[in-house]
């Protein structure tokens, strides 16, 4: 399905009916460059800084999937805004029309104090939520004040969505960890609004979750939607079996609905995808090898196999894993030395949380030790990138890449791998694939791994660099049929229209 579709499909359903998002992330930040006087004539003369104002459009999985949804079907998304220029390009409401360069719908944005972000943001919804639901073996921080401070933000963007859908039918989309008890919050206030959310991460089995000391108030303010979606069924199962250990509700397993304090809960997979014309050139050809050529020269690359991973810093992606993979296949097949290079883009994320900060002293540690251990004067096996790049730049690196390498030790879905698939219209290159990735259910044609077995994982970087360019093509195009067969405006048609339905019907 493309955006036109999508709109097509859902213009009757959302006639009169407005739509809001709500999600952390903001799809465009405004940031101020400020300038300060320079030399002594600009100094003699008084000249005071000035400043421009630029925007960007953050690194984030997220952000990738609903900005192209909200493009095509309007409305207003509503998020924390967090750029040092947000609030110079908005209105006294903290509202500006975005895409700044074609408008097409509006941000709101909400404004938090360095504590109550500090609480809500990096508290509750990544030291404790974001570790809980994730099987990455990192112990949750369950801190009061955290709690006080995620509870208080809810409340203000519950009171900011209120105002938004103040005397219209509407639609209120809710995205992810950051907001489960905003759901319940505006359906006590607006019982005719329809209430939808989407949960990114999964979902973890119930003995993992009891361990939150606020699980029945988490719990109570998901269950104030009409739909909560997930990637995959085994997360809906997993939720649905910890309120039936934890709450007093009552459940449907034919229908999968939850009912509770007389509101009745739908809880369905929709596995998220992306916009794979984002990803793709026009490209063919000699233009197609001339691009390729000039992206592997600026990486000063020569005849080398060329492995590529894009993350953002996080425990969650497996990088020490894959990097450790690495390491093994050149000690155990030291044929590849001076052959293969593996590109490793790390995009700086919540840098002051200790964990984070000590995962990138690791990665640190492992790429330069395996630069030092088996590296030459004219060859070095990791080049790492620890910065944020732009979408047409990772394309480019994908199209050059000879293999993508997601290893993620748990991941909801991955549109990383997607993102590849898209980029590929050569119908060459190979997905390396965590096993334990939402995405991997789906792609059966990757390569699939398992990033805690250190030896088989660097046997599937063998086996994939050695893989015959027609399987390649095999595996390829069946993936980019499975990708281009499912965009993420399926899936916000599906999700979309299973909540317009609620809103017709009450069901």
């Amino acid at each position: 399905m493309t955006a036109a579709e999508l709109v097509a499909s859902l213009a009757s359903r959302l006639d009169g009916v407005k739509l809001v998002v709500v999600a952390n992330r903001e799809p465009y930040i405004h940031e101020l460059d400020v300038r300060k006087p320079r030399g002594w004539w600009d100094r003699l003369r008084g000249r005071p800084a000035s400043s421009t104002l630029r925007w960007t459009r953050p690194a984030s999985g997220l952000v990738t999937a609903l900005d192209p949804v909200m493009r095509a079907c309007g409305g207003t998304w509503v998020a924390h805004g967090s750029g040092s220029g947000d609030r110079a390009a908005s209105d006294a409401a903290g509202r500006v029309a975005v895409p700044p360069d074609a408008p097409s719908y509006t941000l709101r944005r909400v404004w938090l104090s360095p504590e109550e972000e500090e609480g809500y943001y990096y508290g509750f919804s990544n030291n404790a939520l974001w570790p809980l639901c994730h099987i990455a073996y990192a112990r949750p921080v369950f801190n009061e004040a955290d709690w006080q401070h995620y509870a208080a933000v809810n409340r203000r963007f519950a009171d900011t969505v209120l105002e938004e859908i103040a005397g219209t039918r509407a639609i209120v989309f809710v995205q992810d960890y950051h907001y489960a008890l905003l759901p319940r919050m505006i359906k006590d206030a607006r019982p005719d609004a329809v209430v939808c959310q989407f949960w990114h991460i999964p979902w973890p089995n119930p003995e993992a979750f009891r361990i939150c000391p606020w699980q029945e108030a988490v719990l109570d303010g998901l269950l104030g939607n009409d739909l909560l979606g997930f990637h995959i069924q085994y997360h809906c199962n997993n939720f649905v079996e910890t309120v039936d250990r934890t709450l007093e509700a009552r459940l449907d397993a034919e229908t999968f609905t939850v009912h509770r304090r007389g509101h009745k809960t739908a809880v369905k997979p929709f596995p998220i995808s992306i916009d794979p014309g984002l990803w793709a050139t026009e490209a063919t050809g000699r233009a197609w090898a001339s691009e390729v050529a000039a992206t592997r020269r600026s990486l000063g690359l020569r005849d080398e196999r060329l492995l590529m991973g894009v993350d953002r810093l996080d425990y969650t992606k497996g990088i020490p894993e894959r990097l450790r993979a690495l390491d093994r296949l050149l000690e155990s097949r030291p044929e590849w030395r001076k052959r293969v290079v593996l590109l490793q883009i790390g995009a700086p994320s919540r840098d002051h949380l200790d964990r984070y900060q000590s995962l990138s002293d690791e990665v640190d540690h492992l790429v330069a030790a395996i630069n030092e251990r088996h590296g030459a004067s004219s060859w070095r096996p990791v080049i790492y990138r620890r910065q944020h790049h732009e979408a047409e730049d990772i394309a480019a690196l994908y199209r050059a890449s000879d293999a993508l390498v997601v290893s993620s030790v748990h991941d909801g879905m991955n549109l990383v791998a997607k993102e590849f698939v898209a980029a590929r219209g050569d119908e060459r290159g190979v997905l390396l694939l965590s096993r334990f990735t939402g995405a991997a259910r789906s792609m059966a044609e990757a390569v699939q791994v398992n990033p805690f077995a250190t030896d088989e994982f660097a046997e599937a970087l063998h086996d994939a660099l050695m893989m015959p360019a027609d399987e390649q093509a095999r595996r390829m195009r069946s993936l980019r049929s499975r990708v281009h067969g499912h965009t993420v405006f399926d899936w916000a048609e599906k999700m979309l229209t299973a909540a317009c339905r609620i809103g017709e019907t009450g069901r």
